[in-house]
């Protein structure tokens, strides 16, 4: 990694940590909350790749630390893994496809049904099946608004910074 992918990463990690703890809506007794949170790491590993992503993701479990802490430990792993897979998504399908509203959208649904399902397991280990399943919907709608919200910020990131065009591609 470089010195200006590092910093964008540890400032991506901040922001979704600051984005997460603005938007808090508790889900009833689970200790799960709604938040948007995952527009940042969206933006992070669309822009900038699976590294920054992963970072991104994993700073997420910063903000269950305060707010929900048992899920601080899977959050860091489910936000990780989907940062990185948006990431790495987003370089293989922009060299093939050329539309990248849609390469953003199938990368983000891939990364974010892993985000879906990642939780779904922990939550049927820790409150069982019926209540994971419960919380299938608020997660999907989670993931769908926050990529509503991603791509518009996406386009104006890049028509203001044409440059970051080149990250998608892997030139630096």
């Amino acid at each position: 990694m470089s010195t200006f992918q590092i910093v964008t990463a540890v400032v991506f990690a901040a922001l979704c940590v600051v984005v997460t703890m603005a938007f808090v809506f508790p889900i009833g007794t689970t200790g799960g909350y709604f938040n948007l949170g995952d527009t940042v790491i969206y933006v992070a590993a669309l822009l900038f790749g699976p590294l920054v992503g992963l970072i991104a993701g994993a700073g997420a479990a910063i903000a269950d630390i305060v707010i929900a802490p048992g899920y601080a430990p899977i959050t860091f792993i489910v936000k990780a893994v989907e940062g990185f897979l948006i990431g790495f998504l987003i370089k293989m399908l922009s060299s093939k496809i050329r539309n990248f509203t849609l390469c953003a959208s199938i990368a983000v649904l891939v990364g974010g049904g892993e985000m879906v399902v990642g939780y779904f397991i922990y939550d049927s280990f820790v409150m069982g099946y019926a209540a994971a399943l419960l919380l299938v919907p608020i997660n999907v709608a989670q993931m769908l608004l926050c990529l509503i919200i991603a791509v518009p910020i996406l386009h104006a990131v890049l028509r203001v910074f044409p440059r970051f065009k080149n990250y998608l591609r892997g030139v630096q």
